[in-house]
């Protein structure tokens, strides 16, 4: 198996091994937009961002900022010992017509 070796980050940019093991909760300031099927279906300014050594940020955007009625729940879980319990959604958007 080949261990991952970290590029050094450009101007601007930031490197996940320099990300704190455990994670870390930082708020946002950016705009988030999630569009599938050219619909909308997450609009924020309230994100929060999780940084975590070696994965990529990850957004977790507030539910009243999410168009709930296309996801339905699943069965699925799973648990991470830093972030707790985890649920699954599948998403179901008609594409837009022009």
């Amino acid at each position: 198996m080949i261990n991952p070796r970290p590029i050094p980050p450009g101007p601007g940019q930031e490197s996940v091994w320099d990300y704190p093991r455990p994670p870390r909760l930082e708020a946002s300031t950016k705009h988030i937009q999630v569009v599938f099927n050219q619909v909308i279906i997450a609009d924020t300014h309230q994100a929060k961002r999780v940084l975590e050594t070696s994965h990529p940020p990850t957004y977790y955007i507030p539910p009243e900022d999410v168009r709930l009625e296309y996801f339905t729940p699943t069965a699925k879980t799973s648990w991470c010992e830093w972030k707790g319990r985890a649920a699954y959604y599948t998403i179901q958007v008609a594409i837009a017509r022009k």
